[in-house]
């Protein structure tokens, strides 16, 4: 072939977008539910958004951006994240003049130049919240239970959350010099990012692949924690308790990006092998500001889209790629094939689903098209029960067939579901 697909990107077909759209649904319905609205934001933003925004130090912004100079040798990049879009579409059309909290959904696609592997795609999709404008730890834990509750309506199994604090700038100050104690020993040893980002950001550290098991004896965030925090994380806890959300708590979650301010925390299911992070996110209470906004916290998160269908996969979660048809219709005779079309846009007219053949195969072809549709029915019309304005409609599932006014058809056919 003259032209194949890019490297780290997939074609969703149709059979398996139904996958995906199944999945989507059940997104937007939960949002629907929690009071989240959608927001669409474009794909791609200055280049400068996603240095301030996501961090200097972190893999995304050094290694992962696909960044390119616009005809005004303008820098853009494509979108690797949602957060700091959305954030950006908060601040500059001003909705932190709404009274209420800012509750904010996306689904889209994301991008990063990495190594492409299971899961893990250079076009990739995320379906993410954000709450903008309220500091109260409930509001953490509505958007941790959102996360866990979609996991868990998806029918994912083990689904588990893990938590932790990584504090105020003021805790967090104190901790990263108890860091840099534990770290500057093993400065030789370490890995060349984390060397590099040791001084600059320590806590983007303990995120390594490379290094994980020489972090062992490192000291542990909450320890750090000032009264604020510490108040903030409890009441966290206790809201998870009462929504029996099943969490963890793990004391070396930095997550990756450089925005984080006391909530972050994972999502996970079983997965294969060390493939089982859903999504996961954080609050961000400093990021509205820092894009040229009013001082405003905020907490979200982004669930990777490939990463839930790789698992649903997996645990071998039936999700129907093929929504079912109600009506095939097939037509014998030309007045009839006429008629056929006119009773099948008036089907579709009426919210009812239908197809028929127009390949001018013979009856019993059509009847397998039908099949393979998962249709409810098939209605059948002959140029002679055309005459009698009438037209025969058959159950799938029972073979039972019956004779109809061409006039009742769709009416009939509603009241059947």
């Amino acid at each position: 072939m003259a032209f194949q697909k890019p490297t780290g990107t997939q074609d969703l077909l149709p059979g398996v977008v139904e996958k995906w759209q199944f999945v989507e649904e059940k997104a937007r319905d939960l949002c629907r539910r929690f009071n989240y609205r959608e927001i669409r934001t474009p794909i791609f933003e200055q280049t400068s958004l996603f240095v301030r925004g996501v961090g200097e130090t972190t893999d995304i912004v050094e290694k992962e951006m696909y960044t390119f100079n616009d005809k005004g040798d303008r820098s853009m990049t494509l979108r690797p994240e949602g957060t700091a879009g959305v954030v950006r579409a908060y601040v500059e059309n001003k909705i932190y003049g709404e009274p209420d909290v800012s509750k904010l959904y996306y689904i889209g696609p994301m991008f990063r130049y990495e190594r492409p592997q299971a899961g893990r795609q250079r076009q990739f999709h995320q379906f993410g919240v954000e709450a903008i404008g309220a500091l109260d730890p409930a509001i953490d834990a509505e958007v941790i239970a959102l996360g866990y509750q979609l996991c868990v309506e998806l029918g994912l199994k083990d689904v588990k959350v893990e938590i932790n604090s990584v504090g105020n700038p003021t805790s967090r100050a104190e901790y990263r010099e108890k860091l840099l104690g534990f770290l500057r020993p093993m400065k030789d040893s370490l890995c060349k990012d984390c060397q590099s980002r040791m001084e600059r950001n320590p806590l983007r550290v303990l995120d390594c692949k490379v290094d994980q098991d020489k972090f062992v004896g490192a000291p542990s965030i909450l320890d750090s924690l000032d009264e604020e925090s510490l108040n903030h994380f409890a009441k966290l806890k206790e809201y998870l308790d009462d929504f029996g959300v099943d969490y963890a708590v793990n004391n070396r979650l930095v997550r990756g990006l450089d925005y984080y301010t006391l909530t972050a925390f994972e999502l996970k299911a079983q997965g294969i092998g060390a493939i089982d992070t859903v999504g996961g996110g954080g609050r961000y209470n400093g990021l509205v500001g820092d894009i040229g906004g009013p001082d405003q916290p905020g907490i979200g998160f982004g669930i990777g889209l490939e990463r839930i269908q790789l698992i649903l996969e997996h645990q071998n979660i039936d999700v129907s790629s093929l929504a079912p048809l109600d009506v095939y219709f097939v037509a014998l005779g030309e007045a009839a094939d006429r008629e056929v079309n006119r009773q099948l846009f008036k089907l579709r007219q009426s919210g009812l689903s239908g197809e028929r053949d127009y390949l001018g195969r013979k009856m019993k072809a059509q009847m397998k098209s039908a099949d393979r549709f998962k249709a409810r029915y098939t209605a059948i019309l002959g140029d002679d029960e055309l005459e009698r304005g009438e037209i025969a409609l058959k159950s799938m599932d029972t073979g039972e067939q019956q004779t109809l006014k061409l006039d009742d058809l769709v009416s009939a056919i509603r009241e059947s579901k």
